[in-house]
């Protein structure tokens, strides 16, 4: 059997699983006022269909006072009931096993928030502000603390009553049971305060009041932080000796463990770790737990592929898996592992833009490498094409490639040109950063995807209005991409398209690399003004790189902070790197000139000079314009012609995916430039296309 340890069997507590991959709990913004909703019910049962073991709900709030907008789920009335029982069905047809799980924040996370956006009254052990929120809560009654324990049982009761397997008890990530746990968020004075044995009362009286609900057909789990990873967290010491605790009271059948806290900075990037922490360093902090506990653990964080998974349980560091953005990423990856077919796994590059990215945008979840996830009602079912039609990509960026997987997989005859020798456009200088080497497996993805569709694959080709009328194709998908905008450059100015393409070239050696002038290929000095007008991966990954080359790095920002513009857990461990190496940041600031070695900005908002000195050299991050020239020239084109990607408008290779996706689906339907009828309305590919006609096809080949 392929991944013997993984792919087999086990039980928790009463519940059976195929396999010990689990779809841990994470939020999806798919609830429509508070109650799970169709795009949910086909989000799950997707990777049911997929062939996982295990489905965890996301966190749903027990009680009122959790707060939050509509689109949190939540189980505190029987309005859920209904929303659980689809979800339960759905996922049931395929085998797998499907679990909920219990939340209430606190003072943390979702604390506060609400739909007309005024600030919602927060609740918390103690009358302590955390970190992240800057929000402080008001010390929980006594009263009120006891009927939340009771509401958790009420839930519990709910999601049995519509057909779930278990539920899982939060006590991680600093919310609000592991803020009674811990003395540093918990100062109360009372029953439920001060020793270990009173801080542990909250827990363990939620746990007394979900078993009595439940009985013990229903399996009953606690979610646990190993290291919540934040200065006033839970530490490891803290957290064993309360699974430890927990195991002793005989009543629940798993230990669920990640890392991480919602309420500080420093936590909360371990809450969705990006790709550049280490892959599975979370099985550090599950082996310490299953040492002291009697039943089986499940490890969660950063595991993205079988391997590492399996590797994980035959080292006896968990009993079984959380894969969350892998099964984002490729809802497939169970059966794909089963079938001993690896390499055709989607891999999640841990970029964190469209899963836990989309989150403070209120946006549902889904993938940049695979925009289909989350929008399984638009995409999951993609129709065979009407009529076969032979389509021309140009541009191997992800929006072509991605373009020509989905035209090839529904029968289209499609061939991809791209003019550089190299597939895969920007993605590949952004994989020459460090930390960032991870990025250009989107595109190792998508070429396997578009070759293994059938989709012809062809480099070193440009595309040209004669090359279109000589091939006379149906179809012309232009995702020609972007090129550089070239500023006026003074004497010690350089733009930073050439040091990326520098580090593209020579990727792999940039740390044993002390400088970039030493390959006598670009004009770096020792003081170095960074110039970032993008506020994205590309300004920051610059100044680290120079860093640890040795130079002295200012990074001066058009912004309020660099990396504004990606997600959050990103950003923030990129800051700290960038503050560990001394690099020094300058936000609201716009350039202006340099003389001599002197750089000039003026401040965005007071408009005062700054004057920043000594400097060898400028560099500057410039967003791109559009490449338009192929478009341009195919005015009058008798065929169809989509523009996608950042030939459209230069984004994030999210929307450039997403974009690809559109076309690809749509190829033979009539040209479409950003606007598509598949935004429009949620209904199914196969209606959508009823509703059109195709255009002839021509009889000329590639």
């Amino acid at each position: 059997m392929p991944y013997p340890n993984l792919m087999s069997p086990t039980e928790i507590g009463p519940v059976r699983l195929r396999n010990r991959i689990v779809f841990s709990a994470h939020g999806t913004k798919m609830s429509t006022r508070g109650v799970p909703d169709e795009r949910l019910v086909a989000y799950h049962e997707a990777r049911a269909r997929g062939g996982v073991g295990l489905i965890i709900c996301e966190a749903a709030s027990v009680h009122e006072t959790a707060g939050g907008s509509s689109s949190y789920a939540v189980a505190y009335t029987d309005d859920c009931i209904p929303g659980y029982r689809r979800i339960a069905g759905a996922v049931h047809r395929h085998g797998t096993k499907i679990f909920g799980q219990l939340y209430h924040p606190g003072r943390g996370d979702i604390a506060g928030g609400s739909d007309d956006g005024t600030i919602f009254p927060i609740y918390a052990p103690s009358a302590i502000a955390c970190e992240s929120k800057q929000l402080t809560p008001r010390a929980m009654p006594v009263g009120l603390v006891r009927e939340i324990v009771r509401s958790y049982g009420e839930a519990a009761r709910r999601m049995a009553e519509a057909g779930l397997d278990g539920v899982e008890v939060m006590a991680h990530h600093s919310h609000l049971v592991s803020q009674f746990l811990n003395p540093r968020s918990n100062r109360r004075n009372d029953a439920y305060g001060g020793s270990f044995e009173n801080r542990m009362r909250f827990l363990v009286e939620i746990l007394h009041e979900v078993r009595a609900e439940i009985g013990d057909g229903f399996a009953l789990g606690v979610r646990i932080s190993g290291d919540e990873q934040a200065t006033f967290g839970l530490r490891p010491d803290e957290t064993n000796a309360i699974a430890q605790a927990v195991d002793r009271l005989g009543l629940v059948d798993y230990f669920s463990v990640n890392s991480g806290s919602c309420s500080a900075f420093d936590g909360s990037i371990h809450v969705v770790p990006p790709m550049a922490i280490e892959a599975g360093y979370v099985g550090k902090y599950s082996a310490a737990i299953k040492k002291v506990v009697t039943k089986p653990v499940i490890a969660t964080g950063r595991i993205n592929t079988p391997d590492l998974a399996e590797g994980i349980i035959a080292s006896a560091k968990a009993d079984l898996c959380g894969i969350v953005r892998g099964l984002i990423c490729d809802p497939d990856l169970p059966s794909k592992a089963a079938a001993d077919t690896p390499q055709t796994i989607r891999l999640c590059i841990g970029c964190n833009q469209a899963c836990i990215g989309h989150s403070p945008k209120g946006a549902p979840i889904s993938c940049i490498q695979y925009p289909e996830s989350g929008r399984e009602l638009q995409f999951g079912d993609l129709p065979p094409a009407a009529r076969r039609c032979r389509v021309l990509v140009a541009g191997g960026g992800p929006a072509g490639l991605k373009a020509a997987a989905v035209a090839a997989s529904r029968g289209h005859d499609v061939t991809l040109l791209e003019k550089r020798n190299e597939l895969g456009g920007q993605a590949m200088l952004a994989a020459a950063l460090p930390g960032r080497e991870e990025f250009g497996g989107i595109v190792s993805n998508l070429v396997g995807e578009a070759e293994r569709a059938g989709a012809r694959l062809v480099p070193g080709v440009t595309v040209t209005r004669e090359l279109v009328d000589r091939e006379a194709p149906d179809v012309v998908i232009v995702a020609t991409g972007v090129r550089r905008r070239t500023p006026d450059l003074g004497q010690n100015e350089v733009d930073a398209w050439r040091l990326f393409q520098i580090l593209h070239d020579h990727a792999g050696e940039h740390r044993r690399r002390k400088l970039f002038w030493e390959l006598g290929q670009a004009n770096v000095g020792a003081e170095v003004v960074v110039v970032d007008s993008r506020l994205d991966w590309l300004a920051m990954g610059l100044a680290e790189q120079l860093a640890l080359g040795g130079c002295k790095v200012r990074l001066a920002v058009l912004g309020y902070m660099p990396g504004q513009n990606i997600p959050k857990q990103v950003r923030d461990h990129w800051a700290g790197v960038l503050h560990r190496l001394g690099v020094e940041v300058l936000p609201y600031m716009r350039y202006l000139g340099a003389e001599g070695d002197t750089a000039r900005f003026a401040h965005m908002t007071g408009g005062r000079e700054v004057l920043v000195r000594p400097v060898d050299t400028v560099i500057h991050v410039a967003p791109p314009v559009p490449e338009t020239e192929l478009e341009e020239s195919l005015s009058g084109y008798t065929g169809i012609v989509h523009i996608v990607g950042d030939c459209l408008a230069p984004r994030t290779a999210e929307e450039a995916v997403l974009d690809g996706l559109k076309a690809g689906a749509t190829a033979e339907l009539g040209p479409v430039r950003g606007l598509h009828l598949l935004d429009r309305a949620v209904v199914t590919p196969q209606a959508r296309i009823a509703m059109h006609t195709t255009t002839p096809l021509q009889a000329s080949k590639l």
